[in-house]
């Protein structure tokens, strides 16, 4: 099994989505922050939410993080990881990177 990094950049995921690889897009951004930009498969729970919804984030493949810039999405995978989901990695930048080299037509904040 290929060692699982603790986070990964917007190429990567990029990569990951046109491969067709199963993972599971965890967007913690809160209602207002979706409503500007969203990746329309995500899972959402707002970071606060996170601790009651936990039961709601699949164990069973690679849960990417995704926030605004990175910062909340690698609090929730660092606490996915003390919860024992092994498979959780963050992605660097958040949505403005991916907005900012993937898809360039995406709204920005």
């Amino acid at each position: 099994m290929d060692s699982i990094p603790y986070a990964i950049d917007v190429e990567t995921l990029d990569a990951w989505r046109r491969e067709g690889r199963d993972f599971v897009l965890l967007d913690v951004r809160e209602d207002w922050e979706l409503a500007i930009c969203r990746f329309e498969a995500a899972l959402h729970i707002p970071l606060q939410q996170l601790p009651a919804r936990a039961g709601e984030v699949p164990g069973d493949r690679p849960v990417v993080t995704v926030c605004h810039h990175g910062m909340r999405s690698a609090q929730a995978m660092q606490w996915l990881r003390r919860m024992d989901l092994a498979q959780a990695v963050n992605l660097e930048g958040g949505i403005d990177a991916w907005a900012r080299k993937i898809e360039p037509g995406m709204e920005t904040y």
